[in-house]
């Protein structure tokens, strides 16, 4: 097996850059993987991979950090990737395992679990900003990797896209939150809906502002109920 050490670039080579040189060594299978969710406080945390064919081949016009993308250009994209990969695979993680598991660890499991269920076994893998071990093939994690790597960014729009729409569902089913606005994530408004309606069943309780905001809504609820019973008025 040839040497996981790091490739020589070129400046001007792109986002497919780092693709091309692991090839170019030998590494014809390059997986990458990428997470969306992570700093949600409601919803799963949704981990994908994909396998791009032969960059020489195949350029994704328009591909990078799903976070720099217009959610139309997105949607393109997450198309072209699911038409062209090579194979691809997206895991979600529910709050309830993030909350017994914790984040960080939930968040490693879910890469190593989409790389996993690839119908193609990768001879290299990138991954976005954290290493994932235990997979059995040279791999490398890339700072801002979404931004670098086609791969990795590839896998970052499957990721997010993936999440953004089972947020939009969830907020047909929860609708005072605003799911479908804020995607979970503790904008002032989720915060305030959170705080007046508690948490629902899809946030995160290991997280301090649900756990604050349940804590103030039982605070709240006995309050009234004491009120109730002993016919006092605030």
């Amino acid at each position: 097996m040839l040497s996981p050490s790091r490739p020589v670039l070129r400046v001007d080579g792109g986002v497919y850059a780092l693709e091309r040189a692991l090839q170019r060594r030998g590494f014809a299978v390059v997986a990458g993987a990428d997470e969306a969710g992570r700093g949600a406080c409601a919803g799963p945390l949704v981990a994908a991979a994909v396998v791009l064919p032969d960059a020489k081949r195949a350029e994704i016009e328009g591909l990078t950090d799903s976070k720099l993308l217009t959610p139309a250009t997105r949607d393109r994209i997450f198309d072209v990737v699911q038409a062209t990969a090579l194979a691809y695979a997206v895991v979600v993680v529910g709050p309830d395992e993030i909350d017994a598991r914790g984040l960080h660890v939930c968040n490693v499991a879910a890469m190593r679990r989409a790389l996993a269920a690839l119908s193609a076994r990768p001879s290299y893998v990138l991954t976005d900003g954290f290493p994932v071990d235990g997979l059995g093939v040279p791999n490398l994690a890339v700072w801002k990797g979404d931004q670098v790597a086609a791969c990795v960014a590839a896998a970052s729009v499957l990721a997010k896209v993936s999440r953004d729409r089972i947020m939009t569902q969830l907020d047909m089913v929860y609708p005072q939150y605003g799911f479908a606005l804020h995607k979970g994530y503790s904008t002032a408004e989720h915060q305030a809906a959170l705080e007046e309606h508690g948490p629902s069943p899809v946030h995160r309780r290991s997280y301090q502002n649900v756990a604050r905001a349940e804590r103030g809504r039982e605070v709240r609820r006995g309050v009234a109920e004491l009120t109730a019973s002993t016919g006092l008025r605030g």
